[in-house]
């Protein structure tokens, strides 16, 4: 490969930030999103409640990062969750899916011993630069 390619990394107010990592860099073709954890942006604190409303968090964090790079969440075409308890994923799928409103993209889930801040989910995901790629449905 030859030239110069640019990695644009990117944050938004509207989502947690880290310093240690950036929230979404772009690359190519995509935008990888850093995983979310189901954090408040305002307060940097655990929302209340049990996964179906840190997932739901998660998702609000991932689309706000989402639409501060000019996307929307039909652009996602790849999301990672990882989950505690893989029994949660059903109250996951309540959620997750009134975030698409054109088909879900495609999903790999995870089961994990511990994530951090002992959160119950944890959420990333990869964001096609391609205007109106459509996600499998």
């Amino acid at each position: 490969m030859s030239g110069y390619n640019t990695v644009l990394a990117r944050n938004t107010e509207n989502a947690p930030k880290s310093s240690l990592s950036t929230q979404s860099v772009a690359f190519s073709h995509y935008n990888h999103l850093s995983a979310q954890l189901p954090l408040d942006p305002k307060t940097g604190k655990m929302v209340a409640g049990g996964v179906k409303e840190q997932a739901e968090q998660c998702l609000k964090n991932m689309k706000a990062i989402v639409e501060s790079v000019a996307h929307v969440m039909d652009d996602v075409v790849a999301v990672t969750v990882l989950l505690k308890d893989s029994a949660d994923m059903a109250a996951v799928d309540e959620v997750y899916t009134t975030f698409f409103q054109n088909g879900v993209p495609a999903r790999t889930t995870l089961a994990v011993s511990e994530l951090p801040m002992d959160a119950l989910v944890q959420i990333d995901a990869v964001v096609s630069n391609a205007e109106g790629t459509p996600p499998v449905a």
